[in-house]
């Protein structure tokens, strides 16, 4: 399976991605929230070559003390690529809703912390007339990994059409710090909390996986075939058929005759309904 990237290629077209797209819509800043991740790190040393590091912010979002280290690892992107950063602890915020609505789930807690800081991001979008850059994977938008109005929201996606794999490949052709690149991935959501531990599988399994399917076309007999165990094969099957939701805007019942998202595209329309 060739999941290997053209590094340089990549790029170029990455940042002209984000150059060209923020300019459709009129803007020429763009705001990531760095996690300390591979993710958010690789998205925003790709903005700061894309738009300059005086048209990037780096929001850091942490809940209280935990998770430090990521914290430290975020600021020293921010620090390494020259951009404005911010830090904006959403322990209050959260903290504040589960008193009224107290809860021990955990997955709940970190939707609510996940929704928190998108909340947050789209304040400072207002604030500086920037965009937001989403930093969700193809991984982790085919198996539904992520937020729904959380990590998964922005205004463009640089990354999501590479796999997490060749996200730490295009990491160490920016030049992303090593200790970032190899970290064990984590969303952030609880201490100890880490991708794959949560999802039973590693993410070089996850993509080799991934890529037969949808991107080799291969069917779930041709996939196991190749080795892969029929339980694993089935659970990224199941994952993506019961994400597909995450990965589609709200359909809308169409009852008029020009509907958006069905008869009405802007702009290519644009011009059929000015006078």
């Amino acid at each position: 399976m060739a999941m290997t990237i053209n590094g340089p290629f990549a790029v170029k077209i990455l940042t002209t991605f984000i150059r060209e797209e923020l300019a459709k819509a009129g803007f020429s800043k763009g705001i990531v929230g760095l996690s300390g991740g591979l993710d958010s790190s690789v998205c925003a040393f790709l903005a700061a070559k894309a738009l300059g590091p005086k048209n990037v912010l780096g929001l850091i979002m942490p809940y209280g003390r935990k998770f430090s280290a990521d914290m430290d690892d975020a600021r020293d992107v921010a620090r390494i690529l020259k951009i404005r950063s911010h830090v904006v602890d959403i322990a209050p915020m959260v903290d504040a809703y589960f008193a009224a609505h107290p809860s021990d789930d955990r997955v709940r807690i970190g939707n609510k912390m996940a929704r928190e800081r998108m909340s947050v991001l789209y304040d400072f979008s207002a604030q500086e007339k920037a965009l937001i850059l989403g930093t969700s994977n193809k991984t982790e938008l085919l198996i539904g990994y992520g937020t729904v109005h959380g990590d998964m929201a922005c205004a463009v996606n640089p990354l999501g059409d590479l796999y997490k794999t060749q996200v730490r490949q295009l990491a160490a052709e920016l030049g992303v710090p090593e200790k970032i690149r190899t970290k064990l991935p984590t969303a952030g959501l609880w201490a100890g909390q880490t991708d794959e531990g949560e999802l039973g599988m590693t993410y070089v399994e996850i993509d080799q996986i991934l890529y037969a399917l949808v991107d080799d076309r291969e069917s779930r007999a041709e996939v196991i075939a190749r080795g892969f165990k029929k339980e694993k094969v089935d659970r990224i099957l199941a994952r993506i058929k019961a994400s597909e939701f995450k990965r589609q805007m709200p359909p809308i019942a169409k009852i008029a005759s020009r509907t958006v998202g069905h008869d009405f595209l802007y702009p290519y329309d644009w011009d059929k309904v000015r006078p």
